[in-house]
């Protein structure tokens, strides 16, 4: 479908086409499909019209260099044929009742979409009655039968108050069965293991916040930054207006699924929130304590904490310690030395807050491509019920627990995320 605007009505439909997508058996376990498909439905949406190239997927999507040649790396035809295939496989089994259809033509990298022509409506037709007068009398003209221009008056007054009713109820009948297509449409917008682990946030009367970190730096960016140090450095001079990339996007990644049921969420910075405002709502906290200071007023995850590095080579990292681990776990988990960062681990902790009717949820990694991730990782299905499936809640509502994934990066993006350790709340 070549467009050079696309409307916010279909914005909407491509967006929810690719999370049924990516939630579909046919993309199952394929992250690699799932994250380029996301790109294509992003560029389709903000750049209609506009072709996508090989290399833009090389160097955005697939974590290339920017020397890629793709005549020495496959792996963009590679990716895309393999999704071209999936689409084709999904449509006309799992998708054949899907309102929307997503295309990649043959010798394109670009997405494009079309509506499915809807089946011709049924017509409802309401039965009308034909009233036939009685013959009058050869010996009488009807001009001669008194009040005979009036006896139909009555059988059309009747007609008419029947077609009516018939049409109110066809009416009533339809906007009844739209009220119950878009409850069942806002029910089951999320996957059965989302509706479990997001629970405790979607059934509050209240609004959840989600608290994004702010961290206080001092200097400039043209000559370097660095974290506030209070034996050195004057309070005057905090820099607290950055954010890390990974935050942001964590936050846009959670946004988007309240948004799929229609449920509103209030946005923070770490420094403006108050202990007041975590004692009276659920609060989910994107970044570690390093960045996100007020965690380090409250209490939150009791098995894993985030600490600098004592000592070493690293001393001063960031690092993820295990303070009761089991058998087979590490008792530390730090992001790779080496840059570009290729390797990040994050805490995934949901605890009861200040509160006990209230809970806190922490997404944190020791870097903001971690953070980025654990973000990501409770918004998939599959990874929400990977950690459902290690916690002792089954049948239950979900109760506290934390736990702590391994990252993979490419090229400054997390590319996968797999659990490697999991505790149940005390």
């Amino acid at each position: 479908m070549a467009v050079t605007e696309v409307s916010p009505a279909d914005r909407a439909a491509i967006n929810a086409e690719v999370e049924r997508l990516t939630q579909s058996t046919v993309l199952h376990g394929s992250e690699a499909l799932c994250r380029l498909l996301r790109y294509l439905a992003g560029q389709a949406v903000s750049h209609p019209g506009v072709p996508v190239k090989e290399y833009q997927l090389a160097t955005e999507v697939f974590g290339r260099p920017a020397d890629f040649d793709p005549r020495m790396d496959s792996t963009v035809r590679v990716q895309t044929g393999r999704l071209r295939s999936k689409l084709a496989e999904y449509y006309p089994s799992a998708g054949a009742e899907d309102p929307i259809v997503l295309e990649i033509p043959k010798g394109s990298y670009s997405l494009v979409f079309h509506y499915r022509t809807p089946a011709p409506p049924v017509r409802l037709e309401t039965p009308v009655l034909v009233a036939t007068p009685e013959p009058a009398p050869l010996a009488r003209s009807p001009r001669n039968v008194p009040g005979a221009s009036n006896q139909l008056v009555p059988v059309v007054w009747i007609l008419s108050a029947l077609t009516l009713f018939f049409a109110g109820l066809l009416i009533a009948l339809w906007v009844s069965g739209q009220r119950q297509t878009q409850e069942s449409s806002k029910n089951d917008a999320l996957a059965e293991p989302l509706k479990t682990f997001w629970a405790p946030f979607l059934q509050a009367p209240e609004m959840p916040w989600i608290i994004f970190s702010n961290a206080e730096f001092v200097g400039k960016p043209q000559v370097g930054i660095r974290y506030f140090d209070p034996a050195r450095d004057d309070k005057s001079s905090i820099l607290d207006h950055y954010t890390g990339v990974g935050e942001v996007l964590g936050v846009a990644e959670l946004s988007r699924v309240f948004a799929r049921v229609h449920r509103d969420v209030r946005i923070k910075r770490g420094r403006l929130l108050s202990l007041d405002d975590v004692k009276n709502n659920n609060v989910i906290f994107i970044g570690s304590l390093a960045e996100n200071l007020v965690l380090r007023e409250i209490p939150t995850t009791q098995d894993f904490i985030f600490r600098k590095i004592p000592s070493g080579a690293r001393a001063g990292d960031v690092e993820i310690a295990n303070l009761h681990p089991r058998a087979g776990e590490s008792v530390t988990f730090q992001a790779s030395e080496t840059l570009p960062i290729q390797e990040d681990y994050a805490l995934i902790g949901l605890v009861p807050g200040l509160n006990p009717s209230h809970w806190i949820l922490v997404l944190a990694g020791t870097t903001t491509m971690g953070t980025q991730a654990a973000a990501e990782f409770v918004c998939r299905a599959r990874d929400v019920a990977n950690i459902l499936d290690a916690l002792p809640y089954s049948g239950k509502p979900l109760g506290p627990f934390e736990a702590v994934i391994r990252v993979r990066v490419s090229g400054g993006v997390p590319v996968s995320s797999t659990i490697v350790a999991v505790h149940a709340g005390h």
